[in-house]
């Protein structure tokens, strides 16, 4: 199916748009979440005798994190983040170099372009899980004491695996293909354009695979419909991406690890 045939309003959001999202009532979690690699498992705070008790986890993969509240007998869910996997990315920042853990934070929000929220607790609550699974090992510290967290051999084989494939989880696949070229194409080493000859052609492989249905009624059409949509509109923004990453500012997009110390605290005003 032609891009031409879908209007413009038509289309997924693209990288620049952020998901909407409910704000945590920050006094009840102590501003604190800890998250599993995935993001996608919160760990609540612990609470005292008069907060709020945490019943449980919810479970699934690639789903913003919830959080479960018991209030007099009441159960309340709140979502926090989004499907971004912070295992994968951290690991596929860290192919740079080693890091530290804030550092890391701020290395993941501009890679991504914040496209989705990460929290500091997040990254070390990853970091520490990937250094018990053998990912990632102890690299040193920084002049000032700062602990450094660097690849394994195996934590180096999941990463690249990872830059290279365009397989998703079901209902993720428009969210890992954005994520994962946007990580990739901030990677020295990555070659960004085989990427996304490979996710073209594995988009239009689904959009041709969809059109070979069999006369599809009912909510099986809207589906078929729905795939095709997608499937278009991921090959026209492979496309852009592909002629952006060829164009005359293709230096700004790979890089190094930033060796500007990220600020703790409030966020730095922007300079117009």
């Amino acid at each position: 199916m032609p891009t031409s045939l879908l209007p413009p309003s038509f289309l997924p959001p693209f990288c620049e748009m952020r998901l909407p999202q409910r704000p945590l009532n920050e006094t009840l979690l102590n501003k604190r979440c800890q998250c599993s690699e995935d993001m996608n498992l919160c760990d609540p705070p612990a609470a005292s005798a008069i907060m709020p008790q945490a019943t449980g986890k919810s479970q699934g993969s690639a789903r913003p994190c919830q959080i479960r509240l018991g209030i007099l007998g009441m159960v309340i869910e709140e979502s926090i983040g989004g499907p971004v996997s912070v295992r994968t990315t951290l690991l596929a920042i860290l192919t740079i170099g080693p890091a530290y853990g804030f550092q890391l934070h701020g290395e993941l929000e501009a890679r991504t372009a914040a496209r989705r929220p990460v929290n500091v607790g997040q990254i070390y609550g990853t970091l520490e899980r990937l250094v018990k699974q053998g990912a990632v090992e102890s690299g040193g510290a920084t002049p000032d004491g700062l602990p450094l967290y660097r690849l394994t051999a195996e934590g180096r084989a999941e990463a690249l695996d990872w830059l290279t494939s365009v397989e998703s989880t079901r209902g993720e696949e428009w969210n890992d293909l954005v994520d994962r070229v946007l990580i990739a194409s901030s990677l020295p080493h990555v070659d960004t354009l085989a990427l996304i000859t490979r996710y073209r052609e594995h988009w239009l492989a689904a959009a041709a695979s969809s059109a070979l249905l069999a006369s599809p009624i009912g909510q099986d059409l809207l589906e078929a419909g729905a795939r095709a949509a997608l499937a278009t509109a991921a090959v026209a923004w492979l496309d852009s991406a592909g002629e952006s990453l060829r164009g005359p500012r293709a230096d700004a997009f790979q890089r190094g690890l930033s060796d500007v110390r990220p600020r703790r605290g409030r966020r730095p005003v922007p300079v117009a």
